[in-house]
């Protein structure tokens, strides 16, 4: 026996058939509604002034993450590129080993 899934999209502001989703961001959150094709006009036009002056991120994100520290508050990056320039061997993700933390740190 086959089956089928129809979904279809309600305009979210009256609820009549929507044509599409959009997806924008304000202010670090990310907002997804579904519109009809006047609605959907209706919005890209009140961005519009804003988005032709706007610079463009990618990624979607408007920041970059912060760097990830370990458990000790060092830079992760830091320890792993001083370890690899003074041989040890560590590895390029996860946790790093406590003592490679405590050479590092009593170097610095």
């Amino acid at each position: 026996m086959a089956r089928k899934t129809v979904v279809t999209l309600e305009d979210d502001l009256d609820g009549t058939e929507a044509s599409e989703t959009l997806n924008f961001s304000v202010d670090g959150t990310e907002y997804e509604i579904d519109l009809n094709a006047e609605h959907a006009s209706e919005l890209r036009s009140a961005l519009s002034r804003y988005t032709k002056v706007a610079r463009k991120t990618s990624g979607g994100r408007g920041r970059p993450a912060p760097r990830k520290t370990s458990g000790s508050g060092v830079d992760t990056k830091a320890v792993r590129m001083w370890a690899v320039d003074n041989g040890f061997q560590v590895n390029t993700r996860g946790r790093i080993q406590a003592d490679i933390v405590e050479k590092y740190l009593a170097a610095k």
